[in-house]
């Protein structure tokens, strides 16, 4: 059976280091939603269809049900987070190392935040509690490979078939005889989509990390552990929903602005495309950065389009994207040798 909520606190009570491990991994949901979230949103605020602090409430509240909602009937995504390392040297050693992969991936959201680039953090999470794995273990024998290959797919996916759809869409909607204000309003369930789709993808991944955590609190880390109680996914999603509502304008200018201006009509296109990746994703279990697919829209969009995409602030984001697995995977790895030492 699931663990309850109670168990929970009894033992997180007992265990100061899955304590501050589950601090670190909520504060890691509240930047998710505060860095990532305004992304299904960039579209409908840049053309109008709706003021910033509605758009970011939408997407809080349909954060919070894309992971209650898809995390109840296919976990999969969670479960592939779960597996992405194997975390030895008995339980206080593995939490400490994951408590430090928390840290790196709260540092490296934050740095990105800052700079207003929209980098990922699934991919900041997948490889920052690699890195901190292999800090523990000693070497990459612990790197589960063919998760790491599902994350290969999934962020080539995301790039190749966001920039796809996005273009494509934009080619079919600018064949669509209708006034603007009718585009403006079929981007509502758009960002709504896209919002919900973002809480499937990114809350189950912190899901999968939440019940890691417990698991090697326990000294076990299997499949046998792999069951989600109905109070971690309302958790989850609160948090999410929570960063969310803290807002994240510099990306959404960095994105929605400066990377590529829109019309209504071409919003529409970039929230169909980024919807119809997401959903296939999730469907087939894959862990798909929503910060890729919607960039990548919107860069299918802009070459549509009649508003080109700046080509200069595209090249920074993608390199932001470049540095995050090597980076945040030596960050992980640096703060866990330092977690362990003290």
């Amino acid at each position: 059976m699931p663990q309850s909520f109670l168990e929970f606190l009894n033992q997180a009570g007992g265990n100061p280091a899955l304590l501050a491990t589950v601090l670190l991994i909520l504060a890691v949901l509240l930047v998710n939603g505060w860095t990532e979230a305004p992304n299904a949103i960039a579209g409908a605020v840049v053309t109008g269809a709706l003021p910033f602090r509605p758009a970011v409430a939408l997407a809080a509240v349909c954060n919070f049900l894309g992971v209650l909602c898809v995390t109840s009937v296919n976990a999969s995504v969670a479960e592939t987070v779960y597996s992405i390392a194997s975390f030895g040297g008995g339980p206080k050693a593995a939490l400490t190392a994951l408590c430090a992969a928390m840290t790196a991936i709260v540092l490296w959201a934050a740095a990105a935040w800052w700079f207003g680039i929209p980098t990922s953090e699934s991919h900041a999470l997948i490889a920052g509690i690699s890195g901190a794995a292999v800090a523990l273990e000693g070497s990459f024998s612990c790197i589960r490979w063919d998760c790491w290959a599902q994350v290969g797919f999934g962020l080539i996916l995301s790039a190749a078939a966001g920039f796809w759809s996005g273009h494509r869409a934009c080619l079919f909607l600018k064949s669509v005889k209708l006034p603007a204000s009718t585009f403006l309003i079929a981007q509502l369930p758009g960002a709504a989509a896209t919002a919900f789709l973002h809480g499937a993808q990114d809350g189950q991944k912190f899901i999968g990390v939440f019940l890691l955590g417990t698991a090697l609190a326990q000294g076990r880390a299997d499949e046998n552990t792999f069951l989600i109680p109905l109070w971690l996914m309302a958790l989850c999603a609160g948090f999410m929903a929570l960063g969310t509502l803290m807002g994240g304008r510099k990306i959404i200018d960095t994105v929605g602005r400066d990377m590529v201006r829109l019309s209504p009509r071409e919003g529409l296109a970039a929230d169909l495309g980024n919807v119809f990746c997401l959903f296939t994703a999730t469907l087939m279990g894959l862990p798909v950065s929503t910060t890729h697919t919607r960039t990548c829209a919107l860069l299918g969009v802009g070459s549509a389009g009649g508003n080109r995409p700046n080509w200069g602030v595209a090249a920074k984001i993608g390199l932001a994207w470049l540095l995050t697995f090597p980076g945040c995977m030596a960050v992980g790895y640096c703060m866990a040798r330092i977690f362990l030492i003290l």
